[in-house]
């Protein structure tokens, strides 16, 4: 019989990030030479987005972000079970940290958005050592993987709200109380919440709910993530600004702002993006599918 998920995931948190991003590498490798879901759409959207880029640098390109991808999967376990004095013993430089302090001295709150770049889940981590701050997911499907991904990402005290209208209501309350709320920012919303609004020069359907979040609370939004170091040696955490335009009224000049904003930071470190997500899923009417 197989172990259960917890107990799994316990054993490889309890391993070296070196060994665990060396895995991944290793993983990420295999996952190049064979035909598989992840290449396949790693590929298409390395051609959306780098249309300019040569065919051999793309195929460099496509091999770092899978390995990069199998980083993700294999970190994940420390990511749900390191003890605080680990994890944040991994942050070795964090750039933009005047930025997050007078932020949450505003007292107006703080909106992370946290594109699917590096270590995502140890954003929340470095963040709950210093503010309340809660994050919007969405509960997977199977009940086994819910459960384990809900006890890892609030086990150092991450509050966590769905992806409800109830979820929605409690981010502008925390907001309000001058508190930090977590969003993935390039998602396909799948709820009718978004608008078409430009990312990497092809127009992607984009969340308006983060932006309307800014205007009614005022608070700042960051861009963050965790870039990952060579060779398992840890982390360097970025904050960077974003656009006023963000927190406008107009829906799509927000959404502009928000992607253009998370567009830099992927550039900043291409291969640590999660290429394998079909981004470009929904199209425009009329128009044909880009996978």
């Amino acid at each position: 019989m197989a172990p259960p998920l917890g107990l799994l995931l316990r054993l490889l948190g309890a391993l070296p990030l070196p060994l665990l991003h060396g895995v991944g590498v290793f993983s990420g490798q295999l996952f190049s030479l064979v035909p598989n879901r992840h290449r396949r759409v790693t590929w298409r959207n390395l051609q959306l987005c780098f249309p300019d880029m040569g065919e051999r640098q793309r195929a460099r390109l496509l091999v770092q972000s899978l390995q990069e991808t199998g980083k993700t999967f294999m970190e994940t376990a420390l990511m749900w079970n390191g003890s605080r004095r680990r994890l944040l013993g991994l942050v070795r430089e964090v750039e933009g940290e005047a930025l997050l302090c007078d932020a949450l001295a505003r007292g107006k709150g703080v909106i992370l958005a946290a594109p699917h770049l590096g270590s995502w889940e140890l954003i929340g981590h470095y963040i709950a050592e210093r503010a309340p701050i809660t994050c919007l997911y969405k509960p997977p499907r199977s009940p086994a993987v819910a459960a384990a991904m809900r006890a890892g990402r609030t086990h150092l005290g991450v509050k966590l709200a769905a992806t409800d209208s109830g979820g929605v209501k409690s981010l502008l309350s925390i907001l309000r109380a001058g508190e930090v709320a977590g969003i993935l920012p390039d998602q396909d919303p799948s709820d009718g919440g978004g608008v078409f609004a430009p990312f990497f020069g092809i127009d992607a359907n984009t969340m308006t709910l983060l932006p309307r979040l800014a205007a009614k609370s005022g608070a700042t939004v960051l861009v963050s993530y965790a870039e990952r170091l060579p060779w398992g040696r840890g982390y360097r955490l970025h904050f960077i600004p974003c656009d006023a335009a963000l927190n406008g009224r107009d829906p799509l000049q927000a959404a502009t702002a928000l992607n253009a904003a998370v567009e830099a930071a992927i550039r900043h470190c291409p291969a640590q993006y999660q290429w394998s997500y079909k981004r470009f899923r929904s199209r425009p009417h009329g128009e044909p599918g880009l996978y």
